[in-house]
């Protein structure tokens, strides 16, 4: 399996195919879709960066087709419960879901009886992507990446690092980590984010995988200090911390991404022409600044892009469960 991060590029090398969709014979399918309201199932509350990206491509499909793009949060069970909706809904192109690592690649694969596989999605676009990052409560002694890594190897199990769950991205992101550095540290899983947060900049544990958007605030008022960007390239809210690669890390990154995906054997035209709208969103400034701002990196790109990038995910998550650093619950 190639690592990761080459899928990821591949994919944005691939947004050069998107313009052969024009190429696509027409037919009364392409020409009449949609002809009534599509549901854009998100399995995350509202208010939630998964949210907040759905809405933002939403309101430009439906300006541009006239026809209205409905955002229906279904929460519960890592996003789950609203990939179950998707996966058995008819696959006619009017039920759509907000794709993301967890109920698309990781929920399907740790949980140990799932209510549907990675595969029983056509996948249209991954629309953007979010790299995580190691942030450490200011006090901890390392300093840069490779401080990091002998630390740990020094004190195997002995550093506590916290996630927003387990089989969160964040969790995740932890794992590929230490699998990827030969390192030990203790996983402390929480109830979110936010609480991790607190208690990293209280000292209460040492580190954690996160996204720059949710520990904005804190990097920002010097609670806590980011030690590495687990993505391929620096992030402009922080544009000193270098990235794992650049550290001689490889192997390590973790990305928190945003897709849309359609139940399996949707009409290909309709994957097409849904990719074509999506394409068209994520070229308007607008909808670059509201990603861009919420730390976003914008990637676009064909169907089959896509599909590789979501096989790739499903196969690291798959080495990990192997090499028993994540397990099924």
């Amino acid at each position: 399996m190639k690592p990761m991060i080459v899928a990821l590029l591949l994919a944005v090398f691939s947004a050069a195919a998107t313009p052969a969709l024009s190429a696509q014979p027409v037919n009364d399918t392409a020409v009449s879709y949609p002809s009534k309201p599509v549901r854009w199932v998100v399995g995350f509350a509202p208010g939630a960066s998964n949210d907040i990206v759905a809405r933002t491509i939403s309101a430009r499909l439906g300006e541009a087709w006239g026809q209205q793009f409905i955002i229906d949060n279904r929460t519960g069970a890592a996003g789950m419960i609203g990939g179950e909706i998707v996966a058995r809904s008819v696959p006619d192109g009017y039920t759509l879901l907000l794709a993301t690592g967890g109920p698309n690649t990781i929920a399907p694969l740790l949980t140990r009886k799932p209510v549907y596989r990675v595969e029983d999605f056509d996948y249209v676009s991954v629309m953007a992507y979010t790299p995580l990052i190691i942030a450490v409560t200011p006090s901890f002694a390392p300093k840069t990446p490779r401080d990091l890594v002998e630390h740990l190897k020094a004190n195997p199990g002995k550093t506590n690092w916290g996630s927003a769950g387990v089989n969160s991205s964040p969790h995740v992101g932890f794992a590929s980590f230490t699998h990827a550095t030969g390192t030990r540290a203790t996983h402390v899983p929480y109830k979110g984010a936010a609480v991790a947060l607190i208690d990293v900049a209280s000292g209460q544990i040492d580190a954690i995988h996160t996204t720059a958007a949710s520990a904005e605030a804190a990097v920002r008022s010097n609670r806590v200090r980011v030690i590495a960007v687990a993505g391929p390239k620096r992030v402009p809210v922080i544009p000193d911390v270098p990235t794992l690669v650049e550290s001689g890390i490889k192997g390590g990154d973790s990305l928190v991404w945003f897709g849309m995906a359609v139940p399996l054997k949707t009409p290909p035209v309709i994957v097409r022409k849904l990719n074509a709208g999506v394409t068209n969103a994520l070229a308007i400034p607008e909808v670059q600044r509201r990603l861009t701002d919420l730390g976003m990196e914008i990637v676009g790109g064909s169907p089959e892009a896509a599909a590789k990038f979501v096989r790739d995910e499903a196969g690291r998550i798959r080495s990990l469960i192997k090499a028993g650093v994540l397990k099924q619950e």
